[in-house]
């Protein structure tokens, strides 16, 4: 575990609030209220290393100089073309079909604010689906409800353990947060206990 000063996890994920506590256990939530829109000039890496600096840049303001804000985007990248998260039923079903057979890469971007600087990384991992029937599709979709995921899927859900068969990377950094990268800098920045 990490001693830290004030931290602010600036993200409402239930994801990352799980995986954060693993690593210290005093922190707290403060979500940003910001339209995830990036340049239509980047992609690939870029897409969520701006949007975590984006969503840093809307909650400092908030907190004074010393806390540490920490915050992290994901996106999946499939052959050049990014699948966010999806707005309906019908949008999650169509990803999924098009990430049925095939792999993919997801891509989680940390960016953090302290002292006055800011910093921002990425770590990506390829992830290997077997072909899905549109009945486990349409199964996963209307149980697990996965609106609020990049891709449409959540590497822990059911649709992970039955569907996914090898991963290249780390698992956490699919599921929204690269715990070996925030360790790192929160070890680096705040030091350990």
């Amino acid at each position: 575990m990490l001693q830290s000063k004030r931290l602010i996890l600036a993200s409402a994920s239930p994801r990352r609030k799980e995986l954060l506590s693993t690593l210290v256990s005093n922190f707290e939530i403060f979500a940003p209220q910001v339209n995830e829109i990036y340049p239509p000039y980047i992609s690939g890496k870029a897409i969520p290393e701006y949007l975590s600096l984006l969503k840093i840049n809307a909650v400092k303001p908030q907190f004074s100089n010393d806390t540490f804000i920490l915050c992290a985007d994901t996106v999946v990248l499939l052959d050049g073309e990014v699948l966010e998260k999806p707005q309906n039923r019908l949008e999650a079903i169509q990803m999924l079909h098009k990430l049925s057979g095939k792999h993919h890469e997801v891509v989680t971007a940390i960016a953090w604010s302290f002292k006055g600087k800011e910093e921002v990384c990425s770590d990506s991992t390829t992830v290997y689906f077997k072909e899905l029937s549109s009945a486990e599709i349409e199964y996963y979709v209307d149980t697990f409800k996965p609106y609020d995921k990049a891709g449409s899927y959540g590497i822990q859900d059911w649709i992970g353990q039955i569907g996914i068969h090898r991963i290249d990377g780390s698992f956490y950094t699919v599921m929204g947060l690269p715990v070996h990268l925030v360790y790192s800098v929160l070890q680096r920045e705040l030091g350990a206990t």
